[in-house]
């Protein structure tokens, strides 16, 4: 506080976070639990153990007899499957597979302890009172000023594991809780264990199915609200705002796998966080955090950054990466920093460490004052985002079963959940994922234009390919586009509604606009709501620039990069919607610059000459200065000094 400096809690010894370094996990009841799925009762064969970081479960024979099964597959497909009675003789025929709900044995890595059962509430309530109560006992009066938050690290459940041949006969695992049946049970009807065999195998009518479903957004569920929602309760409660990153953020599969779906989790950070790793570019990682932070009026989003990116990683990568990181919303920066000791494998640690062991370490300042001034420009106002696109995690879960008969369509969805994203930020036409389990909350009606998800607004929503919706989801655009609102559905509607068969959404797309899952044709269709566009010399669209627009009172900043770190786009033509004064924040300078501009009916248009791996930060006043038009293309004159 004397030096004018912030202090941010870490919540762990380690990660993943919520164990409290094994003082929760001394207690049984507390640590992390699984379902295993297997073909050989328990005979005293228990697996090796692995010092892992993560939450893989393994066999270790210390559990109880949930159920037995009797499964028949024909052709890799279940055929029929019964869950037989307590006291029921084996039948002579078919497979038995047997459920055992076990607990995770200690490991080196847990502190001779183990992961925390982050299903459990209370297991996080203990995980609270033994670390984010001590803080608060000891520094707490500096909570929210000095101490703006706490951040927690990769928190997941135990991972999902699936076979990858229907035929296979190894072991299999699911994560569990005790009293998982009983809230199942209770917002279902049912027992998840009467369906438990159609999460692993495909039915053999070849149906989606529901019991699937539930199962995923249960976990999902339970997972979101017993650790998330626990600590950011806390927090709210005592002037903190929660931060950090999930584990496993970037696809489909490893959120299915791990989390059940990362942006649920988000509605109980105060600043949704971001992890990555290797220079790794995870747009749909990004974009996920950075739609949260938009529909909760969030403060930005905070990126654990340049992390295993070895000793040579130069001032180039450092810009770079942050860079289009900034363009997709954050504006807070977690480093890789310095040591408190070498000793140790600590000294293999990598990033280079930003002390005095790196000669470049004053010159850092470089790199940081870039940032610091880039995001004076990005945390002012609103984010300006006229696009909405309904994630298709929850479509996903239906074909999440063994590889042989599933793993095409993953690919498929995968790949559309991917290419969707860059076409869409690297057409230059910035969206917002929509979580269709956070809609209900953030848009009770949805009969306004544009539509209202908590604090953004969107003019139009893509539907990408899915294969089911929630009906809630459903009467949403229904109303939407009753209002006079643009539903677009890029490939096929969905054929399910909750995962039963209906030709509801059908009728939505026929009443709306549908066209093919194909860039050019989708970017062609949101050229209406398009704000800034930028051509290449010859004539092309810019294929490596990302960007933010930021509407604060009556001015605009637009922030765009080039991602491309080792080739120049020279000559573009920025083109900007609206009558603007065009002013270039220089954040290498510190200086402001008012650039030529001209207008072209109803666009602002400049150009520009992006270098590799360079930046171009603007604002925007409105009006038109006709002395703009006396100056070159290149020509510049100062008009002030950023801070």
């Amino acid at each position: 506080r004397a030096q004018g400096m912030l202090v941010w809690l870490y919540d762990e010894d380690r990660w993943p976070s919520g164990f409290a370094g094994g003082l929760v996990t001394r207690q049984p009841e507390f640590r992390a639990h699984h379902l295993m799925l297997t073909r050989t009762p328990y005979n005293g064969t228990v697996s090796a153990a692995s010092l892992v970081s993560n939450a893989h479960a393994r066999r270790f024979e210390n559990g109880v007899l949930l159920a037995r099964y009797v499964v028949n597959l024909e052709r890799g497909r279940l055929a029929a499957h019964r869950m037989l009675e307590p006291d029921e003789t084996l039948p002579e025929t078919g497979v038995i597979w047997y459920a055992y709900l076990e607990t995770a044995e200690p490991s080196p890595w847990w502190n001779n302890q183990t992961y925390v059962d982050t299903l459990n509430p209370a297991a996080t309530q203990k995980f609270v009172e033994i670390t984010h109560e001590r803080y608060k006992a000891a520094v707490g009066e500096f909570f929210g000023a000095t101490i703006p938050a706490i951040f927690t690290d990769e928190p997941q459940f135990t991972h999902k594991v699936l076979p990858n041949r229907a035929e296979d006969s190894g072991d299999l695992f699911l994560p569990w809780t005790p009293d998982l049946e009983a809230t199942y049970r209770a917002a279902h009807g049912t027992s998840p264990l009467e369906t438990l065999p159609e999460v692993f195998w495909e039915r053999g009518d070849g149906a989606a199915s529901p019991a699937r479903y539930r199962y995923h957004d249960h976990i999902a569920e339970r997972f979101s609200s017993a650790y998330a929602d626990t600590l950011g309760t806390w927090c709210g409660a005592n002037g903190l705002m929660l931060t950090g990153h999930m584990m496993e953020e970037p696809t489909l599969e490893s959120q299915t796998s791990a989390l059940g779906e990362a942006m649920r989790s988000y509605r109980a950070f105060h600043l949704p966080g971001i992890d990555m790793l290797c220079d790794r570019r995870e747009y749909t990682t990004a974009k996920q955090a950075q739609s949260a932070a938009h529909q909760y009026g969030r403060p930005g989003v905070l990126s654990e950054l340049y992390g295993v990116t070895n000793w040579d990683f130069d001032f180039r990568g450092h810009k770079a990466q942050g860079d289009w990181q900034a363009a997709l919303g954050v504006t807070v920066r977690v480093h890789h920093l310095s040591w408190v000791s070498m000793a140790g494998e600590a000294k293999r640690d990598y990033p280079a460490s930003i002390g005095y062991q790196s000669p470049w370490h004053l010159e850092y300042p470089l790199v940081e004052n870039h940032f610091a001034r880039l995001n004076t420009a990005l945390t002012r106002g609103k984010a300006v985002v006229r696009v909405g696109v309904i994630h298709p995690i929850e479509s996903y879960w239906l074909c999440y079963g063994p590889l042989e008969q599933t793993g095409i369509e993953r690919e498929e969805r995968e790949a559309q959940f991917k290419n969707l994203t860059k076409w869409l930020l690297f057409g230059l036409l910035d969206f917002d994922f929509i979580a269709e389990s956070l809609l209900p909350d953030l848009c009770p009606d949805a009969g306004t234009v544009p539509l209202e998800v908590g604090f953004a607004r969107y003019d139009v929503i893509v539907v990408p390919g899915l294969h089911t919706m929630r009906q809630s989801t459903v009467e949403r655009l229904e109303v939407f586009q009753r209002a006079g609102g643009t539903v677009i559905f890029a490939g096929d509607p969905p054929s399910l509604v909750d995962v039963l068969p209906s030709d509801r959404v059908c009728r939505l797309a026929e009443e709306g606009q549908h066209i093919p899952f194909a860039r050019g044709r989708l970017l062609e269709v949101l050229e209406p709501w398009r704000e800034v566009s930028v051509t290449l010399e010859d004539g092309r669209v810019a294929d490596t620039l990302l960007h933010q627009i930021r509407e604060d009172g009556v001015e605009r900043f637009v922030f765009l990069c080039n991602t491309d770190r080792d080739r120049a786009r020279s000559d573009c033509k920025v083109a900007l919607r609206g009558h603007w004064r065009v002013n270039q924040l220089d954040t290498l300078s510190g200086k402001t610059h008012r650039l030529a501009a001209r207008l072209e009916r109803d666009e602002t248009v400049l150009n520009w000459d992006f270098a590799a791996h360079g930046h171009l930060l603007l604002r925007l006043e409105p009006g038109w200065d006709d002395a703009g038009e006396s100056f070159q293309r290149t020509g510049w004159r100062e008009v002030s000094r950023l801070p």
